[in-house]
C-alpha cells in the first residue's frame, strides 16, 4: 500500500483501491473544472490519466483555474498539471496532449483504451463529437455543463442531460445532437449509428447547476477562437463542479 494512500484506503478497502489503480481516465479540458476533476482523480489514487489541452495560462484564468498562477502565465495547461499531478504521485501514468480537439481528431484520441472519459470541454462541437465516441465505444463519460455566470454551489448537481434546465451550454448540446440525428435520417449522414439513437445520447449523465444565470454576467466577444461570448465565475464555482466529477468516476470505476 502507498503509505499517502492510507486514508484513502481505509475509507474504500484495498479492493476497491485497486480498481483505482488500475483505471485509466480521460479528461479532455483541464481549466477551470477539469483541472480540479484531474487532480481529485490523481489524489483518489486512480493509477493512469491521460490529458487533453491546448490552452495556455492566461491572466484572466487565475480567478478560478488550478493551473493558473502569475508564474504559470503563458505555460502550456498540460505541462502545469503534469508537474503539479507528478508531485502528488510520482507513480502516476500521465500522458499529455497539448492539441485543440477537434471532430476529426477525436476518433484517433480512442486509440488508446480508456476506462472513463471526463468532458471538460466549453466548445459546442468537440463536446458533442467527444460524448458521441464515447458512447459509440461504449466507455463511460460524465460531462460538465456551464458553471459560469453562477454562484450558488447548493444548485450544482447530477442529472441526465435530457433533464437539465437554466444552462444554455447543456440546450445548445441537446439541439446538436438532435440537428445531427435529424441530418442522418434525412441524408443519411451526419450521426453514426448508436445504440438508442439521440435518446442514447440524451442521457448521458451531467453536472449542471439549475441556478438561473445572471445575464449580467455575460458579454458577447469577438475575434476568439471558439469563443462566442466571455462569461463572469467565481472562484469555487469551477472546483465545485470539478469535484462531483471526480466523485461521479470515482464511484463508478469501485462500485463496476
Amino acid at each position: 500500500m502507498y503509505s499517502w494512500q492510507q486514508r484513502t484506503e481505509q475509507l474504500f478497502g484495498p479492493d476497491k483501491m485497486e480498481h483505482l489503480r488500475r483505471a485509466h481516465v480521460l479528461v479532455v479540458g483541464v481549466g477551470g473544472v477539469g483541472a480540479y476533476a484531474a487532480e481529485m482523480l490523481c489524489r483518489a489514487g486512480i493509477g493512469e490519466m491521460t490529458l487533453v489541452d491546448a490552452d495556455t495560462v492566461q491572466p484572466s484564468n487565475i480567478n478560478r483555474q488550478l493551473p493558473a498562477t502569475h508564474s504559470t502565465i503563458g505555460r502550456l495547461k498540460t505541462d502545469v498539471m503534469q508537474e503539479r499531478l507528478l508531485a502528488i504521485n510520482p507513480a502516476l501514468v500521465l500522458h499529455t496532449l497539448p492539441v485543440f480537439l477537434t471532430e476529426d481528431y477525436i476518433p484517433s484520441l480512442f486509440n488508446t483504451p480508456f476506462d472513463f472519459v471526463v468532458d471538460a470541454i466549453d466548445t459546442i462541437a468537440p463536446k458533442c463529437a467527444l460524448i458521441i465516441e464515447a458512447h459509440l465505444r461504449h466507455i463511460p463519460i460524465i460531462s460538465s455543463m456551464g458553471a459560469g455566470a453562477k454562484s450558488d454551489i447548493t444548485k450544482v448537481q447530477f442529472a441526465r442531460l435530457e433533464d437539465t434546465y437554466h444552462c444554455g451550454l447543456s440546450k445548445a448540446v441537446r439541439t446538436r445532437l438532435r440537428n445531427l440525428c435529424k441530418k442522418t435520417l434525412s441524408e443519411g449522414e451526419g450521426l453514426p449509428s448508436i445504440t438508442g439513437g439521440v435518446g442514447s445520447l440524451l442521457k448521458t449523465p451531467v453536472v449542471f447547476s439549475s441556478e438561473q444565470a445572471d445575464p449580467k454576467a455575460i458579454l458577447t466577444v469577438e475575434g476568439e477562437r471558439n469563443k462566442k461570448s466571455t462569461t463572469g465565475t467565481v472562484s469555487y464555482m469551477p472546483a465545485v463542479f470539478g469535484c462531483y466529477l471526480a466523485e461521479y468516476v470515482i464511484q463508478q470505476l469501485i462500485n463496476s
